[in-house]
């Protein structure tokens, strides 16, 4: 009888081992933010336009800010990190992970996604390589440099401190008429608003990642204060609806020829309408939110994909007319600049949460690219929500299909590695995607 009893009880404690090693192990997560408003004595430039001249701002319309959110499973972590800027330098991510070297942060763990603002700190006035002091593609300051990289360092630090369990979950829907193609009328769009929730075990919102794909540029040169734009806006309403101090992530996508469509009587003033484009798109993303039904045991990967770039190019035959000519490069300047300003080499980090998956491009990939990354990254990791996380870690220039670089235009202007780049940058994010856990592997975990 004793011996009967002994072998049913082992056998229930086997059948509980077994069952907790079939479950993904329990997400812990924490999150921070930090105020990234230079003060006004920096005298820092707003980022975005070249007409601009690197004239400082001259106020803040509102504050900008840097978020992270910090996630482990106990044996591994990952940094997801927000930004109100323009876009980070190449160079920019490895002096942050120098910085948290001692809390044993590394690349890898790291992904940094600016809200690409055109009225905010401009990516080469923190970009230490900038060397050339040229007005209309920033002037590099020390100072801010300085101030940024600490403030993102210490974002991460305080999002670690206080890690608690999580439940996660995320949908996706198409909110249409509210982007539009800015090279072709009939261009592909990216529409799809995503929006991941995060609330601690107990049931109280922690975080609310939102994913959409459209430029930030609903201020132009003229206006010079400091303002997060409709992401920043975006952001505010979407906190003050969740309530509970959550904390509202925004990051774009493959918004390279992007743009915003104005909601309907925005009014005259450029501030009014980008307000309005954030708030309503916060209240979408909101009432979204609400019909997520958070569970966990999620799955949890990421990987790092090196990328070797093709030969950087000195000019595309439009160059002068256009990037040219509002940047003040000349071909000579440009052949100095480009072993100095873009890499030979970058990376693209994938992160999966759940059936949240980012694939990071590191600069502006159009929406033709955009889309055919998130449907091939989608069949590889069997995720529901696949998202390209837009200038992800550093922007290397503008990313086209070969077919669009050949038409030329603005954005085949800014882009200096030639026709292929596209296909090498889709190529080496769909090769990181297949290193993430498919969902059958999650599954398993």
């Amino acid at each position: 009888m004793r011996s009967s009893r002994l072998i049913f009880c082992l056998a229930i404690s086997i059948a509980c081992s077994l069952a907790h090693l079939g479950r993904a192990a329990e997400l812990r997560a924490g999150v921070a933010r930090m105020d990234l408003t230079p003060p006004a004595e920096l005298n820092a430039a707003l980022g975005g336009y070249g007409e601009r001249m690197s004239r400082p701002a001259e106020g803040v319309h509102d504050r900008v800010f840097a978020k992270t959110l910090v996630i482990s499973d106990g044996a591994k972590r990952f940094a997801l990190v927000t930004a109100d800027v323009l876009g980070f330098p190449p160079g920019f991510k490895t002096a942050l992970v120098e910085r948290l070297a001692d809390a044993g942060w590394t690349a890898d763990r790291i992904l940094l996604l600016p809200s690409h603002s055109h009225t905010s700190i401009d990516l080469n006035a923190i970009n230490p390589r900038n060397v050339f002091g040229v007005p209309q593609i920033g002037v590099y300051q020390p100072e801010l440099f300085e101030l940024v990289v600490e403030r993102l360092a210490e974002v991460v630090r305080r999002a670690e401190r206080e890690l608690a369990a999580v439940v996660v979950g995320t949908s996706s829907r198409e909110l249409p008429d509210w982007t539009r193609n800015r090279r072709h009328d009939d261009g592909p769009t990216d529409p799809e608003l995503t929006v991941t929730r995060i609330d601690t075990a107990d049931g109280k919102p922690l975080a609310v990642l939102f994913h959409f794909t459209a430029h930030p540029t609903i201020m132009g040169p003229e206006h010079m204060l400091f303002s997060g734009g409709w992401p920043g806006h975006a952001q505010r309403t979407l906190e003050a609806l969740v309530g509970e101090d959550a904390t509202a992530m925004f990051y774009n996508g493959a918004q390279g020829d992007q743009r915003p469509a104005a909601r309907p009587d925005s009014g005259p003033s450029r501030w009014e309408t980008a307000e309005r484009y954030g708030r309503e798109l916060a209240i979408e993303a909101w009432r979204q939110w609400q019909a997520i039904e958070p569970r966990a045991d999620v799955a949890f990967d990421d990987h790092l994909q090196t990328i070797k770039l093709p030969q950087r190019r000195i000019w595309h035959p439009d160059f002068l007319e256009t990037g040219g000519e509002e940047y003040g490069l000349s071909e000579a300047l440009l052949s100095k600049a480009l072993p100095l300003l873009f890499p030979a080499e970058t990376g693209s980090v994938s992160l999966r949460l759940g059936d949240l998956v980012i694939v990071g491009a590191p600069g502006e990939l159009i929406a033709e690219l955009g889309l055919r990354v998130q449907r091939e990254a989608a069949e590889i990791t069997g995720a529901r929500h696949v998202v390209v996380g837009g200038l992800a870690d550093e922007w290397i220039s503008y990313i086209l299909s070969e077919a669009e670089y050949r038409q030329g235009g603005y954005e085949a202007s800014v882009s200096f590695y030639g026709p292929t780049l596209g296909e090498t940058i889709v190529t080496g994010m769909l090769e990181g995607a297949r290193h993430l856990k498919s969902s059958r592997e999650a599954a398993s975990k």
